[in-house]
């Protein structure tokens, strides 16, 4: 075994990439179920009526998880040192201001906002950008005294600000604290409010819990007019950093919590006399993998076609199944699974029954019920990463994922502010013409665009998108290949020890 939690670094991987495949895949020309539930093709305009997830849905909330499975084992371990409580509170106010701070700063610098149509203006102050990040959000491996740190990251900061406040953007557009990446802004206020719930409940689960219900209470009770709770729920002392509504989001990161203490548990609790390499366990853990997998895909697919009560029959029976496997004692980290399981199992029928409510499952807006789904579905994954990446260690073959989910910052913005403008800075846009002259020139051009392995190839991406979006197929293939790309370079830093951390 290892020392690290494979599995959630896994996780957290598995959901930055696909939260980049997302964003580039051409999906005017894919079917529905590659695109938000609410947004269909082919016009993809917003339809809060329409109710189902895809796993374009699952994106966010198991990036959630994982952030709040993380609090165990980044604000556990630090209250095991000794940190006070107060400290530990300022550093997770300083977080979340860390990440306010990058995403109104991404969201200034990103090409399209800079100019309409793009130049080489806007490629420049995008990867200027991307280089200002480095001193701003990781240590500099070089041996100085800590005030020197300090200096330099402070400078990252000022100049940050000075760019974005003296800057012009395209549309007449000036810069603005309440422009910002709002996927970041929702982490920067997980990352505050969820932090200080799990600093005053980390040996109480059912506190936890009881805030919740809490919050659920306040959120349901808004809608009353001239209540305290629509008060409570309409104040906001920064406004372009806090809303009550993004507290919502606490009630995946919360459960991500409860998955996180399962893991530290059998982490603190390995022991070379356990049962793990047991028969057992591996027909055991043969069994869940395809299980899991079942679980999750059989409901997106239910739910997103409405066949809601098959949906619930097929869940339940996989469920009970599952629950057969974990009727022996287990110890070890069978133990964890069965943890893993029921905790799933709980959420996603808890899901399932509060899904007729609010007009049916939605991602936007949230509903009760895609909370609990996607938690419970969020569990499952991590159950079936864990047997993967923990227990048969398949290393070579989840790299990709660990490797990204341990520099999730660069992974988000690295295909936006470097890979798309350095492609677009040395001018290959008239290679696409010329490969169109000739069949066999535009086969070698779909050669060289699928060669990931070689790093020359990564400037040939941009200028061909266009060709990519005549085809369905290759409108997704589009997304892998700039993904892959995103992952090389997410892999470079993290094998260089670059990381990116607030």
């Amino acid at each position: 075994m290892n020392n690290r939690a494979l599995a959630l670094d896994a996780l957290r991987g598995y959901a930055i990439i696909t939260m980049v495949l997302s964003a580039t895949i051409v999906t005017h020309v894919l079917p529905g179920w590659m695109s938000h539930a609410q947004t269909p093709p082919p016009d993809h305009a917003f339809n809060p009526m329409l109710p189902g997830i895809t796993w374009v849905d699952l994106v966010f909330p198991f990036f959630l998880f994982a952030m709040g499975a993380a609090f165990p084992f980044s604000i556990g371990k630090r209250a095991e040192k000794g940190d006070s409580k107060l400290k530990l509170v300022y550093e997770a106010i300083k977080r979340g201001f860390q990440l306010t701070f990058f995403a109104i700063f991404i969201q200034h610098f990103y090409p399209y906002v800079l100019s309409s149509p793009q130049d080489i203006r806007s490629w420049l102050l995008a990867i200027l950008c991307f280089a200002i990040l480095f001193p701003m959000f990781m240590r500099i491996p070089l041996k100085m005294p800590e005030w020197a740190h300090t200096c330099i990251k402070l400078l990252a900061y000022g100049v940050a600000v000075i760019l974005m406040v003296t800057t012009s953007y395209a549309d007449g557009r000036t810069f603005s604290l309440y422009f910002s990446n709002v996927i970041i802004l929702l982490l920067a206020n997980m990352a505050i409010f969820g932090s200080i719930l799990y600093i005053f409940s980390m040996h109480n689960r059912w506190i936890r819990m009881g805030v919740l219900l809490l919050l659920m209470a306040i959120i349901l009770g808004s809608t009353a007019e001239n209540s305290w709770t629509q008060a409570v729920f309409n104040y906001t002392p920064l406004p372009w950093m806090y809303r009550f509504d993004y507290l919502k989001y606490l009630f995946i990161v919360i459960p991500g919590s409860i998955a996180g203490e399962y893991l530290m548990e059998w982490m603190k609790n390995l022991k070379d006399t356990d049962h793990s390499d047991s028969l057992q366990y591996r027909k055991l853990s043969i069994v869940l993998v395809p299980l899991t997998i079942v679980l999750i895909i059989f409901n997106l697919y239910g739910l997103y076609t409405r066949m809601l009560a098959i949906n619930l029959s097929v869940t339940l029976i996989l469920l009970l199944a599952g629950k057969y496997l974990f009727l022996r004692p287990t110890d070890g980290i069978a133990l964890l699974w069965k943890k893993l399981f029921n905790a799933g199992a709980y959420l996603l029928l808890l899901g399932l029954c509060f899904e007729p409510f609010q007009e049916g499952i939605k991602k936007d807006p949230a509903t009760f019920s895609y909370f609990f789904v996607t938690s419970g579905l969020a569990f499952m994954a991590l159950l079936f990463l864990s047997i993967v990446c923990d227990y048969f260690r398949c290393v070579r073959s989840t790299r990709f994922l660990v490797m990204s989910g341990q520099n999730p910052m660069i992974a988000y913005v690295v295909s936006d502010l470097f890979i798309m403008p350095l492609a677009n800075i040395l001018g290959l846009v008239s290679l696409l013409s010329y490969f169109q002259q000739n069949a066999w020139l535009g086969f070698l051009r779909g050669v060289i665009i699928t060669s990931l392995a070689v790093l020359a190839n990564i400037v040939g991406i941009a200028p061909l998108l266009s060709y990519f979006q005549q085809n369905a197929w290759l409108g997704f293939l589009q997304g892998v290949i700039l993904t892959g790309i995103s992952v090389l370079a997410t892999m470079f830093f993290t094998k260089i020890k670059w990381f990116w951390r607030t």
